[in-house]
């Protein structure tokens, strides 16, 4: 058996709520999808998600966010989607879907019909991934039935990628350079466009954490930065706007002697047709004629090998356990059979890859650990905690 998977409580805060709560105060009508809490009315409002924020990285270098962290309580926090990466947790955000139902469910997953694995974030320049592929609508399509008038701010390279087009469909896209030029943008958004909703985006500190991880000099900088255009942003609000702050994940920094290759023993790769997801979180693919005793077999040899240091779950099990959500027949084939979560300080890697530059990165993320899934809720202008 699996070790007992850690369950958050029922009334945590899901990332899922932030926008349908947001788009709530504005039109006064609970969204017709998406969980939602209470939020006071605003006349417009901006949502900065911070990609690879956790409240641990955050409470850790709190004397560099000073403003940013003065208005968190230890209940200000939200549970990002497992897994615990960007493409699931920003598809459900726009969307207020789980995983299971926008069909986003890890970084690299199958594509059924045609047996490869495809990255969520740039398989659709690829030609991998369909147009399709992300299952549902987005809240800025739908809140556009309600007088909402959605934009998204953020840097230029993404402006016209395919994933941005599957999850922030309906809302306008603007383009900044820098953390700066994009706080500009949305200022001025806020304060010139009644029932503006503004979804503002910042990689910057996912990005330096991959590279040279979240305990470093640069990230420790791009804190700063981030705190500073906060501050830029809440004390200067146009009347009646409010700004909610949150995270699609945290960070773990996992040095090169922690890493673990799936492939060094044999028994362990015997009947995997793709190794996919990520060093975090790996999902393995069996080969589809395998029948169900070897099947249990190499469950078996996993949980033997890695379950004192990963969550060894099979498909079945982290369905049954929800942590997908509800999960349509349609996305069921894209989880992988068996899903290899980190509990301990290591990433998993397959030597055989052919690109081995994932190896370089410090900074990781995408399992359960309260370090990846628990992100801030920080609440500035018309929904500052009184």
């Amino acid at each position: 058996m699996p070790a007992m998977l850690p369950a958050p409580a029922d009334t945590d805060r899901r990332l899922a709520a932030v926008l349908p709560s947001a788009i709530a105060s504005l039109t006064g009508e609970p969204t017709a999808s998406g969980p939602s809490f209470a939020l006071p009315r605003a006349r417009s409002a901006a949502v900065l998600l911070v990609d690879g924020l956790g409240t641990a990285n955050l409470a850790a270098r709190r004397g560099h966010a000073r403003y940013l962290t003065a208005v968190l309580g230890k209940r200000d926090a939200v549970r990002t989607v497992f897994p615990s990466t960007t493409a699931a947790a920003i598809a459900t955000f726009a969307t207020g879907a789980d995983p299971g139902r926008h069909g986003l469910v890890g970084y690299r997953t199958l594509v059924p019909e045609r047996d490869i694995l495809a990255n969520q974030l740039n398989g659709w320049e690829a030609g991998l991934i369909q147009p399709d592929w992300q299952r549902r609508p987005t809240l800025f399509e739908t809140s556009a039935e309600y007088g909402v008038t959605s934009f998204a701010v953020g840097a230029p390279r993404y402006a016209d990628s395919g994933f941005t087009r599957a999850v922030l469909r309906g809302a306008e896209y603007r383009a900044g350079a820098s953390i700066e030029d994009r706080f500009a943008i949305a200022r001025e958004l806020l304060d010139e466009v009644d029932g503006a909703l503004v979804y503002l985006y910042v990689p910057e500190l996912d990005q330096l954490a991959h590279a040279e991880g979240w305990e470093s000099d640069r990230w420790l900088a791009a804190l700063e930065r981030l705190d500073a255009a906060v501050m830029g942003l809440g004390e200067r609000m146009p009347r009646g706007a409010g700004m909610l702050v949150t995270a699609d994940h945290g960070v773990v920094d996992i040095p090169a002697s922690r890493h673990v290759f799936v492939d060094r023993d044999p028994g362990l790769v015997d009947g995997v047709r793709h190794v996919g997801g990520e060093p975090r979180n790996v999902a393995l693919y069996f080969e589809p004629g395998l029948d169900a005793s070897d099947r249990e077999a190499l469950v078996a040899r996993w949980r033997d090998a890695e379950g004192d240091r990963a969550w060894i779950i099979t498909r079945d099990e982290v369905i049954d356990a929800g942590l997908f959500g509800v999960v349509d027949d349609d996305v069921r084939p894209r989880i992988g059979d068996l899903l290899v979560a980190a509990r301990a300080g290591v990433a998993y890697y397959d030597s055989r890859e052919e690109n081995r530059q994932a190896e370089r990165m410090i900074g990781q993320h995408g399992s359960l650990s309260d370090e990846e899934s628990r992100v801030p809720l920080a609440r500035f202008g018309a929904y500052a905690k009184p």
